[in-house]
């Protein structure tokens, strides 16, 4: 039996210990949770160990893919944390579009591969996201209006069982409540995939992207406007609008460019171009367009361009709190309640983000079910450890006071710990449960964290994460 090198393992109390923890969030505001043995997976063989000692050892078992979760969601007290950042292959298969990813494969990597065969995928909007927890949990990703939710296009999985075994190749034929879980179900999933199988889908013959942005007076006009438009638009446009700082979200000391030195209200409108180059037009058509502080119409540009742009909305070295919530019905309502979280935004490289997704259609075969039209997203970033708890309540806090809208969250931006929502319809939440008695009927694997886990909670407290 392949047994752990114990290179591949770290003990609470080790002098790498506290490195190898911090190091598993991309976020700079690290939870204050400390697992008792972190496993610095190299290979498949490595996790079936690990869980195989977990199993042994009666350990919990959080799992780490590339680290963007916001709260940190695969570190947690006691147990296993199962650290994945090293399994990075990438396998593509032109004549059968399709590939195979590991889960810390980052969206560059992937479609830096996939560009010289013509071929494209739904990768997460920012450069620093891992496969793994953007695809498990549903996966909003570039052009995803028309291809739809990363976790759709999942053809099979290689996942590692509670009861140590590797299944190869689950399929909706072989091991359909397996793969029915693995497309949505995020940080409830039981096992832990170790590849994806991936169908591919056609390269945009041309990317072309507007924005705009306004001052700060046209806010509520801007947004109402934005979500009737939405219905307008081809599904190929990816459309969005975000209230803070004018430029990258930056305030006014990190930037110099005239008019965006205060907080504006942004529209950007990305089209995946096939054969129809005007589908931005409407844009145009704005009632208040002559009022547009800055505007770049149907600009060419490619997706490095647009990964540059999103890391540059939540920059690294950062603490950030993110949270969001999908609302649907009269954009009147929407806008009436979440006006006091529009008016109360910090002033630092705080923003909020009206993403305007419009729905897709749900299947059968995926637990993927929470969405609505738009998706309300506060995001907090700050730099001053004593600021924690301000920004935390800012990011939860305004979102409970408008939970009476909720149609669900994103796993992605979730932070259950502080702001209980749903991420799957109550029949899809229910039929998970019931398939992972049967995967996992002793609790091998962490899910969804619970109150006790909450960062804002930690924050209160005074505990930034950093064992001092």
């Amino acid at each position: 039996m392949y047994e752990l090198s114990p290179a591949r393992v770290v003990r609470s109390g080790e002098e790498r210990y506290e490195q190898a923890r911090l190091d598993a969030v991309w976020n700079e505001r690290k939870p204050a949770r400390h697992p008792d043995v972190i496993v610095l997976a190299e290979d498949e063989r490595d996790v079936v160990a690990a869980v195989r000692v977990a199993r042994r050892e009666g350990m919990t078992v959080g799992i780490r893919s590339g680290g963007h979760s916001w709260v940190g969601n695969g570190v947690r007290d006691g147990g296993m944390l199962l650290d994945l950042s090293r399994l990075r292959d990438i396998t593509v298969d032109p004549e059968q579009r399709t590939a195979t990813v590991q889960p810390a494969v980052k969206g560059p990597e992937l479609l830096q591969l996939l560009e010289p065969h013509g071929l494209f995928f739904p990768t997460g909007h920012a450069p620093t996201v891992g496969i793994g927890g953007f695809i498990l949990g549903g996966g909003y990703g570039w052009d995803s209006r028309r291809l739809g939710p990363a976790c759709l296009s999942i053809e099979a999985v290689d996942v590692v069982l509670a009861d140590g075994t590797l299944v190869h190749r689950a399929t909706d034929a072989t091991h359909p409540d397996l793969l029915w879980a693995a497309r949505g179900s995020g940080p409830g999933f039981f096992g832990v995939v170790t590849r994806f199988h991936l169908a591919l889908h056609d390269s945009p013959r041309r990317i072309r992207r507007t924005v705009h942005s306004y001052p700060l007076a046209l806010r509520d006009e801007v947004l109402s406007w934005a979500y009737d438009k939405l219905d307008d638009l081809d599904p190929a446009v990816e459309f969005s609008a975000k209230v803070g700082w004018g430029s990258g979200g930056l305030p006014p000391e990190k930037h110099s460019t005239p008019g965006l030195d205060r907080k504006t209200v942004s529209l950007t409108a990305t089209a995946f171009c096939g054969k129809d180059d005007e589908l931005l037009a409407p844009l145009e058509d704005a009632p208040f367009r002559d009022r547009a502080i800055r505007s770049v119409v149907a600009a060419d540009t490619t997706m490095p361009e647009l990964y540059d742009a999103a890391d540059r909305l939540t920059p690294p070295g950062m603490r950030w709190a993110l949270d969001g919530i999908w609302a649907d019905g009269p954009v009147e309502r929407i806008l009436g309640a979440s006006r006091p979280l529009f008016d109360s935004i910090p002033d630092t490289t705080s923003h909020v983000l009206w993403m305007l997704w419009g729905g897709f259609p749900e299947r059968a075969d995926a637990c993927w079910s929470s969405q609505a039209k738009v998706y309300l997203s506060p995001n907090a970033g700050w730099t001053d450890p004593v600021e924690d708890l301000a920004h935390e309540q800012w990011a939860h806090g305004q979102l409970a006071a408008i939970q009476h809208l909720s149609k669900g969250l994103q796993f992605s931006d979730n932070n259950l710990a502080d702001r209980p929502d749903h991420g799957l319809s109550p029949a899809n939440s229910a039929r998970l449960e019931t398939i992972r008695a049967a995967y996992d009927p002793d609790g091998l694997f962490h899910t969804y964290m619970t109150p006790r886990e909450s960062t804002t909670a930690y924050a209160a407290a005074g505990f930034n994460g950093v064992v001092v």
